[in-house]
């Protein structure tokens, strides 16, 4: 009962079911948006007018579509398609290499009427066939009359490769999902920060008491005025507030700690320095009054104690250029850095207070999949190698001489001849 049920788990048709499974999952995952907040499923899926007449946002959070790569049927799924590839791998994988390592001997010339080519030679003796055979780099066994070669039994090893390779990437998903965590944390230029904002968690995530400060923040500009990039001077602190390592990151360039890497995802500005006609230094938020794409914020600088006149401080870069409109909303002029004008009654802007944007993720399975890569890309290499088999058997006056191979039937046919011509 229990082989049959193994059997039943190795067979390639089980397999390809479930991979067709877990490929339909995927696409589930690609489709609708993952890790979103509920507002926003009711948003785009709602009851009313649920998607393709069925898919509204109830039934997204009822079987976990809105996070199919961490639920435990997914993860089943893998669970149950790695098995299936172990139960193949000691079912059939393991014991054909052990049949391939054997010595076949053929004992009767009717053997040889099954393999793909085979020929009946009497211009050449055996120890000169067996002797052309060994400078083909052949392993040759003999038991007095009857010789068996083969070349190239790693080649056979390529598909155990593949079934361990699939199984390491499998094995890297399900640490990925169980075990790692997404971070954003919008963090002011000099302030130290700790990993608070987690986005999303696997079940087994443990979040790592480590904690990093922004040292700098600064933005490069093209001629045109547009963004170019953005740079955050990052040091990672032990413990203590010691420095264990320093990098600038920017956007497609994190750095990584431990299995932690800190990406630059955004930027905002959320105050400015400005120093008044007593030489008072005052800070003043800054508010985002559009979209992220057109990011511009404005201040209100009141003077005097009823702050119901002042003036509006428009910005929309890190260079310290300011414009500035009075309670009216008429255009006064323009504030730069370090410059004061008698329109803000001798106001001096000192600093842009800016603070970055950063995507902080921890993925345990990635050095396994990477790995299960790399040993696909071997199992690739190695498929190309050949694996060919001679059977020889002599027969009074005459010898027969027959042989198969795997791939590159036309070159082993080539070599079948050089070997039998006089």
């Amino acid at each position: 009962m229990k082989q049959s049920v193994f059997r039943s788990v190795a067979d390639l048709r089980f397999a390809i079911g479930i991979l067709l499974i877990i490929a339909c999952s995927s696409i589930i995952g690609t489709v609708i948006e993952q890790d979103q907040s509920i507002e926003t499923y009711k948003l785009n899926y709602p009851l009313t007018k649920p998607v393709l007449g069925f898919l509204s946002w109830d039934l997204i959070l009822k079987f976990g579509f809105d996070h199919v790569y961490k639920t435990w049927w997914f993860i089943s799924f893998i669970i149950l398609f790695g098995t299936s590839l172990l139960t193949c791998t000691a079912l059939q994988q393991i014991p054909s290499l052990k049949i391939a390592r054997r010595c076949q001997f053929f004992r009767t010339k009717q053997q040889f009427s099954r393999l793909k080519i085979s020929k009946k030679i009497r211009h050449l003796s055996l120890s000169q066939l067996i002797f052309k055979i060994r400078q083909k780099q052949y392993s040759i066994f003999q038991q007095k009359n009857i010789i068996y070669c083969y070349k190239g039994l790693i080649g056979r090893i390529a598909p155990l490769i593949v079934h361990f390779s699939m199984i390491l990437i499998l094995l890297g998903s399900i640490c990925g999902a169980v075990g790692g965590f997404k971070a954003q944390e919008i963090v002011p230029k000099t302030e130290t920060f700790h990993i608070q904002n987690i986005l999303t968690t696997g079940q087994l995530t443990s979040i790592p008491k480590i904690s990093a400060r922004v040292n700098d923040f600064w933005i490069t500009y093209t001629k045109q005025r547009t963004i170019s990039q953005f740079y955050s001077d990052l040091s990672i602190l032990d413990s203590e507030g010691n420095e264990i390592q320093q990098k600038t990151i920017f956007v497609n360039s994190p750095v990584q700690y431990k299995g932690i890497t800190y990406y630059q995802t955004d930027w905002n500005l959320i105050g400015l320095r400005i120093k008044d006609r007593s030489l008072s230094v005052l800070q003043y938020p800054l508010t985002s009054i559009l979209n992220d794409r057109d990011k511009i914020w404005l201040s209100w600088i009141p003077i005097n104690a009823e702050l119901d006149d002042g003036f509006t401080l428009l910005i929309n870069n890190l260079q310290g250029y300011c414009s500035i409109y009075n309670k009216f909303g008429k255009f006064m002029g323009n504030l730069e850095l370090n410059e004061s004008t008698q329109i803000t009654s001798f106001l001096t802007l000192l600093d842009v207070i800016s603070s970055t944007g950063l995507q902080i993720k921890a993925d345990p399975g990635i050095p396994i999949i990477y790995s299960g890569f790399a040993f696909l890309m071997i199992s690739t290499l190695i498929s190309y190698i050949t694996y060919s088999q001679i059977w020889i058997v002599k027969d009074v006056e005459e010898i027969y001489i027959g042989g198969n191979t795997t791939r590159a039937t036309f070159d082993f046919e080539l070599e079948f001849f050089q070997l039998i011509k006089k």
